[in-house]
C-alpha cells in the first residue's frame, strides 16, 4: 500500500470521541463544553422562558383570589344642566304665578362593600390558586429537565455526526486510493475488470454515505441552534454524569416516585380539584355583606339646595333553589377530582416505566461501548491481515473492501455507542427527576420562581409587573 493510502487509512483509526475532538475542537482555542451548552440553554431557550412567563402569570391567581377578602370601593360624581319651565312652587311663594329656571345639579359620592361571609368561597379559591402555583412550579421544573436533556442530546448528536462524517470522508479517501491501486494492477494484468468494478461500486457507495452524513450533521446543527441558541463551534468531548445516576434500579425508581416533578404536579392538580369542589359547594351557603354609601348633592330640584346622605346596610342572602345548576357543578367537580387522582396514578406508572426504560438503555449502551471497542480492535487486525494476504495473492480485492467496510461500520457503531452512553446517563437522571442545573451543578445563575410569587402575592394595587413592564 502506498504512503498516500496509508495516511488515508489512518483516518479510520480515529476512535470514538477522539475523532469528535479532532473534528470539532480548534488548536489552542477555548472549546465549548457540554456544561456551558447546558447553561446557554437554561438561560436562553425560548420554550423554557415561555414556561417561566406562564408560571409568572399563574402566580397572579393568588392575589386575584385574595381580593375576595378585601372591600370594594366605588367613587361616583355627576354634573349637568337642568332647565325647568312652568309653575314653580318657589316662584309662586314669592307672588309669581309661573316662570322658568336653570339648575346645575351636581353630586359626589363614595360606596364601600365588604363581604362578611360567602360560604368559604374565598378561602377555597385561595387554596386552589396556591395549589396551581405549586403545580406550575413542578411543571416548570419538568420543562427545565426536558430542555437540558434535549440540549445534551443536541450537543452529543453534533459531536457524533461530525465524527461519523469524518470517518466516512476518510473512508472515501481510502477507497479512492484502493481504486487507483486496483486500476494499476488491472493494467498490468494482476486483477480482472471485476475487481475494478467492485472498487468503483464501493467508492460510489462511500460517497453516498458522505452525503447522508453531511445531511445528518446539518440537521443536528440546526437542532443545536434551536435548543442552545448558538451555532456549534469547537465542541469539547461530552462525558457521562454517572456520579448523579442512582446506584441501583430500585433506588432510581424510589427517587423518581418521590421526586419527579410530573408526579408532584399531578398531586397538586388533585389538591386544586378538591378545592374546586368546596368552591362549588359555597353556592349552597348564605352570603352576608355590608355596604356603606355617602353622597353630597347640590341643586337637584331647586337652586341653592344642598344635602348630604349616608347609609350603612347589612344584607344576608340565603339561597333556597336556583334551578339545580349548582348541584350539577358540585357533582361535576367531584368527578374531576376522581379524574385527577387517576391521572396522578397514570403519571406514576409513566414515570416508573420511563425510569426502567432509561436504565436499560444506559446499561445496554455501556455494554455496546465495550463490545464495539473489541470489535474495532479485531477488525483492525483483520484488515491488516487481509491487506497483507492480498499483496501475495491469497485474498481478492473484494475481501479487502469488505474488511475496510467492516472496520468503518465498527467505528461508526462505537461512536454511536459512546454517544448513547453519555445521553443515557442524562436520561436516567432526567427520568428520576434530578436533571436540574442546581443538582448537576451547571455554572449558571439560577432562576427562582418563588421570587416573583413573593413579589406579587400581597399586592393590593398596581399594574406594573415586577420587571417594570
Amino acid at each position: 500500500m502506498t504512503d498516500t493510502g496509508t495516511r488515508a487509512f489512518r483516518g479510520l483509526r480515529l476512535g470514538g470521541f477522539a475523532a469528535m475532538a479532532l473534528a470539532m475542537a480548534g488548536q489552542g482555542a477555548a472549546a465549548e463544553t457540554l456544561e456551558s451548552a447546558l447553561a446557554r440553554a437554561y438561560a436562553g431557550n425560548p420554550t423554557l422562558n415561555a414556561q417561566r412567563a406562564g408560571q409568572r402569570a399563574t402566580d397572579e391567581n393568588v392575589p386575584r383570589a385574595l381580593a375576595g377578602y378585601r372591600p370594594t370601593v366605588t367613587g361616583s360624581a355627576s354634573a349637568g344642566v337642568s332647565y325647568i319651565s312652568g309653575k314653580l312652587s318657589a316662584l309662586a311663594a314669592a307672588g309669581g304665578g309661573g316662570g322658568q329656571e336653570t339648575l346645575y345639579p351636581r353630586s359626589v359620592g363614595i360606596g364601600v362593600q365588604q363581604t362578611l361571609f360567602n360560604g368559604f368561597r374565598t378561602d377555597n379559591q385561595t387554596r386552589q390558586a396556591e395549589s396551581q402555583v405549586l403545580g406550575g412550579r413542578e411543571t416548570l421544573r419538568n420543562t427545565e429537565m426536558q430542555t437540558l436533556f434535549t440540549a445534551a442530546q443536541a450537543y452529543m448528536n453534533v459531536l457524533a455526526d461530525t465524527a461519523t462524517l469524518e470517518l466516512n470522508r476518510n473512508n472515501v479517501e481510502v477507497l479512492e486510493e484502493q481504486l487507483r491501486q486496483t486500476r494499476d494492477r488491472f493494467n498490468v494484468g494482476e486483477v480482472t475488470r471485476t475487481d475494478v468494478a467492485q472498487a468503483e461500486a464501493r467508492l460510489a457507495g462511500a460517497r453516498a454515505q458522505v452525503s447522508l452524513a453531511e445531511a445528518n450533521l446539518r440537521t443536528s446543527i440546526a437542532t443545536f441552534r434551536q435548543v442552545i441558541g448558538v451555532e456549534p463551534r469547537q465542541l469539547a468531548p461530552g462525558r457521562p454524569i454517572d456520579r448523579y445516576v442512582p446506584s441501583t434500579l430500585t433506588a432510581a425508581v424510589d427517587i423518581g416516585l418521590a421526586e419527579h416533578p410530573a408526579i408532584l404536579s399531578a398531586l397538586h392538580a388533585v389538591d386544586a380539584a378538591e378545592a374546586q369542589v368546596k368552591i362549588a359547594e359555597s353556592s349552597l351557603y348564605p352570603t352576608a355583606t355590608i355596604t356603606g354609601n355617602a353622597a353630597q348633592t347640590l341643586d337637584q330640584q331647586i337652586a341653592g339646595t344642598r344635602y348630604f346622605a349616608g347609609s350603612i346596610i347589612g344584607q344576608l342572602s340565603v339561597p333556597l333553589y336556583q334551578g339545580g345548576a349548582e348541584y350539577a357543578q358540585i357533582r361535576q367537580a367531584k368527578e374531576q377530582v376522581g379524574q385527577a387522582r387517576l391521572q396522578a396514578e397514570f403519571t406514576r406508572d409513566q414515570v416508573r416505566a420511563g425510569i426502567v426504560t432509561a436504565w436499560g438503555a444506559l446499561e445496554a449502551a455501556k455494554a455496546r461501548v465495550i463490545a464495539s471497542q473489541a470489535q474495532v480492535q479485531a477488525n483492525e487486525v483483520a484488515l491488516n491481515g487481509v491487506r497483507e494476504e492480498a499483496r501475495v495473492g491469497q485474498r481478492t480485492t473484494l475481501d479487502v473492501l469488505n474488511a475496510q467496510q467492516e472496520l468503518l461500520t465498527a467505528r461508526v457503531s462505537l461512536i454511536a455507542a459512546q454517544r448513547d452512553r453519555v445521553v443515557g446517563s442524562y436520561q436516567v437522571v432526567q427520568t428520576v427527576g434530578r436533571l436540574t442545573t442546581r443538582f448537576i451543578a451547571v455554572p449558571v445563575a439560577q432562576y427562582s420562581a418563588k421570587q416573583h410569587y413573593d413579589q406579587v402575592k400581597d399586592l393590593w394595587y398596581g399594574v406594573r409587573t415586577p420587571d417594570g413592564r
